[in-house]
């Protein structure tokens, strides 16, 4: 039997791989930082990095806060995997969407077992890779006696016997519970850390930005992951000034404290993307297409932003944009006035206007 087909409990009473898993996290430190995204599509693709296409300017990378991981700084947000949720393409082929990532240099993967087989499909599509990637997952229990049987749920799905980073989810999670329960969950996260099951704990927050500030002022945390965008957008809430001036408090406090910060809903959750040309179809199809690279822009303006995590349904999705963030990521006035225009339609959308306002 392959140690991929045991039970997460076995391979952790298995000291010899327990051991062997120890040493490699204490000893090798972390394996994608010495792969740049160029090289790292030839070695997927049996190629040269110089013979290997499509060709692109590798990633840039940042440090993630004080868990000292240099990532390159587009994620893949697992949330765009579900077929559910939108995504077009078959089983295999999201597997294979989730690979080409990685042949482009991606390292960072963002999943959830309210993802629906997201978790089942990055564990098949980076098994035989599971070394060179940032792995997350979110516990989504408001019950700390839950956490422990739903992490090994995840572990066996994914196909290994440790997570890189391990997540409060901001929804169903931190945003139905009080602080103080927010702290059991952490106590929980912290006894998997300690076990090794873990390397670092964080949580994510699409709003509620006033516990996200709370418990990134508990300096409990290595990173967070925070709705940040042109569109002040959550999961399905539009923020208010008030809200949005919590999660600019978030983010000076998260790097105040040396924490990794990680950015979703860059491009609004699809608004300034995939969905900008059905939920504003009267738009310029021209300036729409510029949307995607104004809207990336926009964020990485503050460089207290360490990756952006954004979901990609298609080879062209990722594609694109690696080739906005290995181009000028320079924020310019044409960015400035794109975005306005098409946000004044969008804010005047049945899309924005069936969200509620936080």
């Amino acid at each position: 039997m392959r140690d991929a087909d045991l039970h997460p409990r076995q391979l952790r009473q298995n000291s010899g791989l327990h051991n062997c898993r120890r040493d490699f996290l204490k000893t090798m430190g972390f394996l994608p930082i010495a792969v740049a995204a160029g090289e790292a599509a030839a070695a997927g693709s049996g190629m040269s990095a110089e013979e290997s296409k499509p060709e692109a300017k590798p990633l840039a990378t940042r440090r993630l806060g004080k868990t000292g991981l240099e990532l390159p700084i587009l994620g893949f947000g697992g949330g765009a995997v579900p077929k559910i949720w939108g995504n077009p393409l078959s089983t295999q082929d999201r597997v294979s969407l989730v690979r080409h990532a990685f042949d482009r240099g991606i390292r960072y993967f963002d999943t959830s077992p309210v993802y629906h087989d997201c978790e089942a499909i990055f564990g098949q599509a980076l098994d035989d890779r599971r070394r060179e990637v940032c792995l997350v997952t979110k516990v989504e229990s408001t019950q700390p006696q839950d956490v422990w049987k739903l992490v090994e749920q995840s572990l066996a799905t994914l196909r290994t016997d440790h997570l890189d980073i391990l997540l409060i989810h901001g929804t169903p999670g931190v945003e139905q519970m009080s602080i103080a329960q927010a702290m059991k969950i952490h106590a929980e996260l912290f006894k998997l850390r300690d076990q090794r099951i873990t390397r670092f704990v964080g949580f994510s927050a699409h709003g509620y930005f006033d516990k996200a500030l709370a418990l990134i002022s508990s300096g409990g945390f290595d990173m967070c992951m925070l709705s940040y965008g042109y569109v002040p957008r959550g999961y399905d809430q539009i923020h208010s000034t008030r809200m949005t001036e919590l999660r600019n408090a978030c983010v000076a406090r998260a790097h105040e404290l040396g924490m990794g910060i990680v950015a979703m809903k860059t491009i609004g959750g699809g608004m300034l993307g995939a969905w900008s040309r059905d939920i504003v179809p009267e738009f310029d199809r021209k300036r729409l297409e510029r949307l995607p690279a104004a809207a990336i822009r926009y964020v990485l303006q503050d460089k207290r932003i360490d990756l952006l995590n954004i979901g990609m349904r298609m080879k062209e999705e990722i594609d694109a944009n690696i080739a906005i963030l290995g181009g000028d990521t320079t924020y310019t006035l044409d960015d400035r006035a794109v975005l306005a225009e098409y946000s004044a339609r969008l804010y005047d959308s049945a899309a924005i206007k069936k969200m509620r306002i936080e």
